[in-house]
């Protein structure tokens, strides 16, 4: 077992530190940003004043916070992680941020001598609270092997893409997909609405075909039922989907459907929906057709 120290232990972290503690590990959680979950500390996990004084106790430092700059201020403010390493501690970040700077920030801490590895997940709450999240790696493999226990007590598909930044880059492409995914199940549903159709049963009828998705499945669900309640938010897509762009633009190539499929989120944002599940894009395609397919 293990000393592991949790920084960041919101909707996402806050299941997933719970799933190694049920594993037996001690876990070290940070309050330089707020009080640390009561569930955890009731379980036995020991609440400390900044991210060094984790780094100080913890063989391996989790962090899972929202995006690029929160890591940055996590791992290198005068209090943080890179403050409290020495040689063989494992940094393991399963934010998802930009690749760039990931590979900026791993240069940093193996500089310490401590090893580090980007490990962003997908899944959502479900999958964070289930421990069946799929967990997309960039690091050196010997630093993989050592860290692979905890990732298995809280996911199922662990992959080892290549080196640092690696993971972060498999995660851009992820929310590409689900992005895009998504506003192609949300444009169907809304041409069979308006076109008369129910699209209860137009779902149900492509849920036999080649369109048939998990997209279709469980957000079309969502969409057809108005149950947007966040297992991921719009805000955060659109930071995943700003990473993609950015990332693109650094590439020299276009990616027109996700500039496009951004553009629909912005409109949820703009009618209030920023903090609704990824899935209630459909409300912004609504908005500019003014048509509800809920209304059908």
């Amino acid at each position: 077992m293990a000393n592991i120290g949790f920084i960041g232990t919101g909707i996402m972290g806050q299941p997933m530190a719970a799933n190694l503690q049920k594993a037996g590990h001690q876990l070290f959680l940070s309050e330089h940003h707020g009080k640390a979950p009561q569930a955890l500390i009731d379980a036995g996990a020991v609440a400390l004043a900044n991210p060094q004084q984790v780094a100080l106790e913890a063989e391996f430092i989790i962090v899972m916070v929202p995006d690029t700059p929160q890591v940055e201020d996590v791992l290198f403010r005068a209090d943080g992680v890179a403050a409290g390493l020495s040689p063989d501690k494992v940094v393991i970040d399963m934010s998802s941020i930009s690749p760039t700077a990931t590979k900026t920030f791993a240069t940093r801490i193996n500089q310490t001598g401590a090893q580090y590895l980007d490990a962003p997940v997908s899944g959502g709450e479900v999958g964070a609270k289930a421990g069946t999240l799929s967990i997309m790696v960039g690091g050196e493999p010997q630093t993989f092997e050592r860290a692979l226990p905890l990732l298995q007590c809280m996911g199922k598909n662990i992959t080892l893409v290549g080196g640092n930044g690696d993971g972060q880059t498999a995660k851009v492409a992820n929310q590409i997909i689900v992005a895009l995914n998504i506003q192609a199940v949300a444009e169907a549903l809304l041409f069979a609405a308006k076109n008369g159709a129910d699209p209860a049963k137009v779902r149900e009828a492509l849920m036999g075909g080649f369109a048939s998705s998990k997209i279709l499945e469980v957000h079309g669900e969502r969409m057809i039922k108005g149950t947007f309640d966040p297992g991921f938010r719009i805000n955060l897509h659109q930071k995943d989907l700003n990473l993609a762009l950015t990332g693109a633009k650094e590439l020299g190539i276009n990616l027109p459907n996700t500039a496009g499929t951004q553009q629909v989120f912005s409109t949820c944002t703009a009618l209030g929906g920023g903090n609704w599940d990824h899935s209630a894009l459909i409300k912004g395609l609504e908005h500019m057709a003014n048509c509800s397919i809920r209304d059908k």
